[in-house]
């Protein structure tokens, strides 16, 4: 690299820590728990992990996972179409159709690729797409790419906003497609989409609903079969994208679950799938065995939720003023990125590990430590959070 490009990128990671928003890498030194153990820092308490059931370093998920290295080897070798296609994926896909309420499904090696193949594969200029506010960036630059490939027109509607949605799909009635695209779970609100509002105004206007449900697969409704399993909708929603990184396993991987016509489409014409590796067999064999221990297991999502409703209302008593939601993720805001940075560091030095978050990430005024609760942790656990937050919230005049 020529030394003012080099120069002109240190100068802006310089600045980065001046502002006090540089954000360091820890490196966890033992599977992904309720507790690990940090290079460093030794045993510390996660409170910041996508782990909502304790399937990381679950027995019946790791060894499914060493068996599918040992059955099948370390990696496809090859996009799907050609010869990365393993009798293992299939049956994962024939698993998470079936969890979701779909017809079928299709994996990818990332909900991200999930996102940018569904949106720029379905979507071509006598399209419109309609997107909340708060969308996670793999939708928003899934958008991105379809407007600028498939010159589709994008509206956004302010967040959970049920009348901007409706003056959206108004505006866009000329429209072929119309596909209103939603986050199930949104990740740093802990909120829920108005799933049941939005699917009867998709009725209403001819639209198409597809939902990222990453922080809601193993997490919302009875047995955790998402956000349309919680709103009474399950097999009623047109396209679900989600993530096999968080509840099922937290390994890596994606899906899109939908009918049988539009999997195949996406077999066909996604260029993510087209060009990209397929998901390693290991880890479609540890996220099938995820799914089974969900789907044999739902009291982990009862206990999920339990212990996410008492920490919520801990921290409320400890003076804290966290957002109100049904789901674990507990975002407790501060404002400033520079003291939301101050204080995970300060939590972390009391054996807490939980993550701040600034602009870019989310709006400016609105930094915050995201606390997310997980089915492995124990009351000591969540007990000991408590005091740390108590403790480092007095020091920094937080409460």
């Amino acid at each position: 690299m020529t030394a003012p490009f080099t120069t002109r990128l240190q100068s802006e990671l310089d600045e980065f820590k001046r502002a006090g928003v540089y954000k360091r890498l820890n490196y966890l030194d033992a599977p992904q728990g309720a507790r690990t153990v940090m290079e460093g820092r030794g045993d510390v308490v996660i409170l910041s992990s996508n782990n909502y059931l304790g399937l990381c370093n679950d027995p019946v998920v790791v060894a499914a996972g060493k068996a599918g290295l040992d059955r099948f080897g370390a990696g496809t070798g090859s996009v799907r179409f050609i010869c990365g296609t393993f009798t293992v994926h299939r049956e994962l896909e024939l698993a998470l159709a079936e969890l979701v309420g779909t017809e079928a499904s299709l994996t990818s090696v990332s909900c991200w690729n999930a996102n940018e193949g569904l949106c720029a594969t379905i979507l071509g200029e006598n399209d419109a797409v309609i997107s909340d506010q708060l969308n996670h960036a793999s939708i928003i630059d899934a958008v991105r790419i379809a407007r600028q490939i498939g010159k589709c027109r994008s509206l956004v509607y302010r967040h959970s906003d049920m009348a901007d949605l409706k003056e959206k799909l108004v505006a866009a009635r000329g429209a072929r497609t119309r596909l209103i695209f939603t986050d199930g779970v949104f990740s740093m609100e802990g909120d829920v989409a108005k799933l049941a509002d939005i699917c009867e105004l998709a009725r209403r206007y001819d639209a198409v609903v597809a939902v990222d449900d990453s922080h809601a697969t193993g997490v919302m409704g009875k047995t955790g079969r998402g956000t349309a399993e919680s709103a009474g909708l399950l097999g009623q929603v047109d396209i679900i994208t989600s993530t096999l990184g968080k509840a099922l396993g937290g390994a890596a991987g994606g899906f899109t679950a939908s009918s049988a016509a539009l999997c195949d489409y996406l077999t066909q014409r996604s260029r993510p799938q087209l060009f990209s590796n397929a998901l390693p067999p290991t880890v479609a064999a540890s996220a099938l065995a995820a799914v089974q221990v969900l789907r044999a297991q739902p009291e982990r999502v009862t206990r999920l939720h339990e212990s996410a409703r008492w920490f919520r209302s801990a921290l409320q008593e400890a003076g804290f003023k966290p957002l109100e939601g049904e789901t674990p993720i507990i975002p407790v805001i501060l404002g400033e990125t520079a003291l939301a940075i101050k204080m995970s560091d300060a939590l972390l030095d009391e054996g807490v590990f939980v993550t701040g978050f600034g602009y870019p990430v989310v709006p400016q005024g609105h930094a915050r430590v995201r606390c997310q609760v997980s089915a492995a942790h124990t009351a000591e656990h969540l007990e000991l959070a408590v005091r740390a937050f108590k403790k480092v919230g007095k020091k920094l005049g937080v409460i």
